[in-house]
């Protein structure tokens, strides 16, 4: 099954393959450039009818050096056949491709991290036929950001370290260094990278401190008005906007009322909160929805 932390992990590598860097210090190679990567089919199934589909899959072509292929997958818990399918998943690009393997595993959960490093064996009696060692991505690996100078630097690793350090004591301070790092950039980057980190949280008690951060350092000048802060409160205005509408249209349905596609679209199209929160108001006690347009 996909989750959020599948797809924060897939867009993290695949768009921004330098957050693995910890897997290339550990491996005694160069810091990975993302010139150096492209992407493969993460699908990995062959003419049978059961489909099978890494997270990630990219290739490694330095100028000079070895080159190998990358699976990368997140786990969020314990899951022998998982453990299976990654040995699957090793032999299959092994032979698809005729270049080494590394598998790497991402996880949250510092007992999954445990549990992921393996090694998983195949053997029958005394004899070992194959053994399957991935590279885990978790709190042991990948360090704390404690500054924001480095958050600015190295934005990729940092929303690894804190979507990988969620469930630490320390899960606060670094998410309040990353978001504060991440401010210092362009608008742009920063909301890819905020949106990154929420979606890689999604599940977590700390996404709702996330977004309370999100909202508490979005400009290093609150209340002036800045283009950053006006853009970011336009989107905020535009959701809220958004969730009253549906408000108002859940209980005209509720209540029966028949609702043409022109109500619909009037209702929905409104950005005016004062008038939307109007419109909420009446919708419980109006005859018709059409008469939720008379003023007052």
């Amino acid at each position: 099954m996909v989750t959020a932390t599948h797809e924060a992990s897939h867009r993290l590598f695949q768009e921004h393959p330098e957050a693995l860097t910890p897997v290339f210090e550990a491996l005694g190679l160069p810091p990975p450039v993302k010139t150096d990567f492209h992407e493969l089919s993460p699908d990995v199934t062959e003419i049978r009818p059961v489909e099978r589909r890494a997270d990630t899959v990219l290739m490694f072509e330095p100028d000079m050096g070895e080159h190998f292929v990358l699976a990368v997958e997140a786990q969020t818990k314990k899951d022998p056949d998982k453990a299976k399918n990654w040995a699957y998943y090793v032999a299959y690009l092994r032979a698809k491709y005729d270049l080494p393997v590394l598998l790497v595993v991402v996880c949250r959960d510092r007992s999954t991290a445990t549990w992921a490093t393996g090694p998983f064996e195949s053997t029958v009696g005394p004899w070992t036929s194959q053994v399957t060692r991935p590279f885990v991505l978790g709190p042991q690996t990948v360090p704390e950001i404690t500054s924001a100078a480095v958050v600015a630097q190295q934005p990729a690793l940092a929303a690894l370290s804190a979507i990988v350090h969620s469930q630490n004591p320390r899960a606060a301070a670094i998410l309040e260094t990353v978001a504060r790092g991440l401010v210092s950039l362009e608008p742009d980057t920063t909301k890819y990278w905020f949106e990154v980190v929420e979606v890689g949280l999604e599940s977590t008690p700390t996404r709702k401190n996330w977004r309370q951060l999100m909202q508490n350092v979005v400009t290093h000048f609150p209340g002036h008005r800045t283009l950053f802060e006006e853009k970011y409160l336009e989107g905020k205005a535009e959701g809220e906007a958004r969730g009253e509408a549906k408000g108002v249209l859940r209980v005209l349905e509720v209540r029966g009322l028949p609702l043409t596609d022109d109500v619909r679209q009037r209702i929905a199209g409104c950005t005016d909160l004062d008038r939307l929160n109007d419109w909420l108001d009446r919708s419980g006690t109006v005859e018709r929805a059409e008469d939720l347009f008379t003023e007052q």
